[in-house]
């Protein structure tokens, strides 16, 4: 079929998609565990709690920054990360809202 065409979609539909690309890892989702249960951290202290490498965890890192689910603040020589809340609200909402819509079965 070819490419894909987002343009074709809601820039909603385009934005829930990149937010679901980023979970769709279970390193990703386990980040994500590890930012909530800690409120913010530093590279490092999630390399040391995953079975992952340094450069791994630093690829998954960008992947949920780059879709706006966590945030990164320089601290010195390390980067502080923790949850974008309003990501995380908006596809709350978007999940409630498809539910609510419910009309099947």
């Amino acid at each position: 079929m070819g490419a894909t065409k987002t343009d074709h979609f809601s820039v909603q539909q385009n934005q829930i998609a990149s937010i679901a690309k980023a979970l769709g890892h279970p390193a990703r989702i386990a980040i994500m565990e590890y930012l909530i249960k800690t409120d913010a951290c530093i590279c490092g202290d999630i390399v040391n709690e995953l079975p992952l490498s340094q450069p791994t965890v630093s690829q998954h890192l960008k992947e949920l920054k780059s879709a706006g689910l966590i945030n990164g603040s320089v601290e010195g020589t390390a980067i502080c990360y923790c949850i974008n809340t309003e990501t995380i609200s908006q596809l709350s909402k978007y999940i409630l809202a498809m539910l609510e819509s419910k009309k099947c079965c």
